[in-house]
């Protein structure tokens, strides 16, 4: 379903647009912008809670705050970095509300981030064979490592864009992956 330009039937039109539009004032089309990100919030909630109405419930909030705070989105920018950044931090604060222990302030990914090139003949097959990996045994990475897979493999995003949502260099965003690709392999020839 997409949303209509005022006065043009059947312009698919973006979720920028969209988001300007409900600044200006057109609160249903809001709605839209639910339609197109709920399940790919929910999806994205699985990898940090279990329980689904727990992540149901972050989703209804990420929506709530994004409603509330889209007068402070840019729509020169791109809109779902700017949603999943809202999400991160309500999933980060339900994970850290269910496992009543603080995640790692100290980042040493950051303080040693260097240049990383995404590589782009990476083919479709690895990437599918990695995303079933990680469903298997994403439970059992640091959830630092985890997210960064999630937003990489499951929701397909550029290292720009996950920079942009976890608030790091993009240097970093290759580090981490890397790291994450490392504690994957030994979690997995320990299982084999």
């Amino acid at each position: 379903m997409y949303y209509e330009v005022v006065g043009q039937p059947d312009s698919p039109i973006c979720d920028e647009q969209i988001a300007k539009q409900v600044q200006e004032g057109d609160r249903e089309a809001f709605g839209f912008l639910v339609d197109r990100y709920q399940s790919k919030l929910q999806r994205y909630g699985t990898k940090f809670l279990s329980r689904k109405e727990d992540i149901e419930d972050i989703v209804q909030d990420v929506f709530m705050s994004a409603y509330k705070n889209i007068k402070s989105f840019h729509t020169d920018e791109r809109f779902s970095p700017w949603i999943y950044r809202i999400a991160h931090n309500a999933f980060v604060n339900g994970l850290r509300k269910k496992e009543r222990s603080p995640l790692i302030t100290i980042d040493f990914d950051t303080l040693v981030s260097h240049a990383i090139y995404e590589d782009p003949a990476e083919s479709e097959r690895e990437q599918k064979e990695t995303r079933d990996m990680l469903d298997k045994v994403l439970t059992r990475i640091n959830p630092r490592y985890r997210e960064i897979l999630v937003l990489h493999y499951f929701e397909e995003m550029p290292y720009r864009d996950i920079a942009e949502v976890l608030k790091i260099p993009i240097g970093t965003v290759g580090v981490r992956i890397r790291r994450a690709k490392e504690a994957l392999k030994k979690i997995l020839t320990k299982t084999i």
